[in-house]
């Protein structure tokens, strides 16, 4: 079987290896094994810093790494898993960048004996991935919706009764995460919304409505500088539900272009997510409300943990058998804590941890 599959892909292998400007091949020296580490892109700094810790981590161990990034291109981040495969890894760790489309370079990795981790994005509708590691993505919903609240001054956080007009945005429809972020928040904010304490002033609710394909900025800005003109020329909106702090800078960009952010129009409350450079420096800036960070350092010493146990035959660590189906089975899953980052505790929890320089922003 490995000799017709290696047949089969050796021309996907030679296509994989001259991808030169969307991925990066880093091979460490090492015994323990041998990881394949497929990230979706490296317009996000998330994932440069993800898979850099991944690789780090692993190389340090003993560890012979494969890391490639997809740049947002399905068939480029199969390619690249099945360059990984014909190159003999004994794991692949995938952030997919759709979650529904690995089915078949999966089977693959299932006959090579392969096991798959899905990191942070859970792999759907296949029946071969092994176990899922990532954040609360439910709890990450919960907590930007609260950040909206705290904000807001609505309670718990105070006494305002509003009612506030708030616009709801979410992530990328073919990212599962997505949906938990929106459903999370939702939990949260639906009964504000049914009793008028929050009006959704556009209408707009759902993730197939609100959702954002490829989590794309230039699309979050189009979308809100539309609902300004059609549903804000004679209101105030006071707060946006943002999933991820790229998508929030795309919000605040349309926002400033309509005159918010001066005394006569304050900035609204806006969430976030993944603490990104810019999302802390938009903090700085009385920009950005809140943030959510996920401390993907933490996230790869939890992979790492798990090709270790797997590779040694041991326990792999893992606490939610019930949550993460992909509509095939409870894939087991580790989940690492969550924590809000606003004004108050943004050197704290970013600067004092090194998970930025302070060198790199700027300070007023």
């Amino acid at each position: 079987m490995k000799k017709i599959i290696a047949i089969l892909l050796v021309v996907t292998l030679i296509a994989g290896l001259t991808l030169s400007l969307t991925a990066c091949d880093n091979n460490g020296g090492g015994d323990a094994g041998h990881v394949g580490i497929a990230m979706p892109t490296q317009s996000s700094p998330r994932w440069i810093s993800d898979g850099n810790s991944l690789q780090d981590q692993l190389r340090e161990r003993g560890f012979e790494t494969i890391l490639q990034f997809g740049e947002d291109v399905v068939a480029d981040q199969i390619s690249q898993i099945e360059s990984m495969i014909v190159a003999g890894v004994d794991i692949l760790v995938i952030a997919s960048i759709d979650g529904s489309a690995l089915g078949p370079v999966l089977e693959l990795a299932a006959a090579e004996g392969i096991t798959v981790i899905a990191y942070d994005r859970l792999i759907m509708d296949t029946p071969n991935v092994s176990y899922y590691v990532t954040f609360d993505n439910f709890a990450v919903g919960v907590m930007q919706a609260n950040s909206l609240l705290m904000g807001l001054g609505v309670a718990p956080f105070g006494n305002a009764t509003g009612p506030f007009n708030i616009e709801l945005f979410g992530g990328s429809p073919d990212d599962n995460n997505a949906f938990l972020f929106y459903e999370g928040a939702m939990s949260v904010l639906d009964p504000l919304i049914a009793n008028g304490t929050l009006v959704v002033r556009s209408g707009e609710m759902g993730m197939d409505i609100v959702g954002t394909l490829g989590w794309r900025a230039e699309g979050a800005q189009a979308r809100m500088e539309n609902l300004l003109v059609t549903h804000y020329t004679d209101a105030r909106v006071d707060a946006v539900l943002s999933p991820y702090d790229g998508l929030s800078l795309g919000i605040i960009a349309a926002l400033r272009g309509a005159g918010y952010g001066t005394d006569a129009q304050p900035w609204p409350i806006v969430s976030g997510q993944d603490a990104t450079q810019a999302g802390i420096q938009a903090i700085i800036n009385g920009e950005l409300f809140a943030t959510v960070f996920k401390d993907t350092r933490d996230l790869a010493a939890a992979a790492v943990e798990m090709i270790e146990a797997i590779l040694a035959g041991g326990t792999v660590p893992v606490n939610d058998t019930t949550t993460y189906d992909n509509n095939v089975f409870i894939v087991p899953s580790y989940l690492l804590d969550i924590v809000h980052v606003d004004a108050t505790n943004w050197r704290a929890e970013i600067i004092d941890t090194d998970y930025h320089s302070i060198d790199v922003f700027v300070i007023p």
